[in-house]
């Protein structure tokens, strides 16, 4: 005995529409890095703080120093540089898979407080860029004493800083 199908017309319309929403989801849900503006989903960032000051960490691997700018206005962090292809103009290569990023990055961070600009110390080792920002004066943590009933509060001078 044959076995009788019923043709659905929509049927062949499924794979075109898995096809759409593979696209759609590549494009707009998890694009590349490369398309982010600037590069800058390229590389890694984490910012944190300490009592005394900001750190931020940025994975910039196969960066050199000469390659790298670092510029700060008001309390906005410039991070600029370049990653240099290991390609030249005589190179025959042919390849066949290629992830690395090339070309030239930039990225901007706001810090929350005012900082020491004349005080920032940078270290790039190993691929990894540190920088230690110190917070200006008046966004430091301070401790003010409290005084019982009829003590007398101890006055504190103005620059000395007492830990918790």
């Amino acid at each position: 005995m044959a076995n009788i199908t019923r043709w659905d017309p929509f049927s062949d319309l499924t794979p075109l529409r898995n096809m759409m929403d593979r696209l759609m989801e590549d494009a707009w849900v998890r694009p590349p890095a490369s398309w982010m503006q600037g590069n800058q989903g390229a590389f890694g960032f984490d910012l944190y703080e300490t009592g005394e000051d900001f750190v931020l960490t940025a994975t910039l691997p196969g960066v050199r120093p000469d390659d790298l700018e670092l510029s700060v206005q008001g309390n906005m962090l410039t991070i600029s540089g370049e990653m240099k292809s290991e390609e030249n103009d005589n190179d025959q290569r042919t390849y066949h898979l290629r992830e690395r990023q090339y070309g030239r990055f930039s990225r901007q961070i706001t810090l929350p407080t005012s900082i020491q600009t004349d005080r920032i110390q940078a270290n790039l080792e190993h691929g990894v860029l540190t920088l230690h920002v110190p917070k200006a004066e008046e966004s430091r943590p301070r401790r003010i004493e409290i005084h019982a009933g009829d003590q007398p509060a101890r006055q504190i001078p103005s620059g000395e800083q007492r830990a918790a």
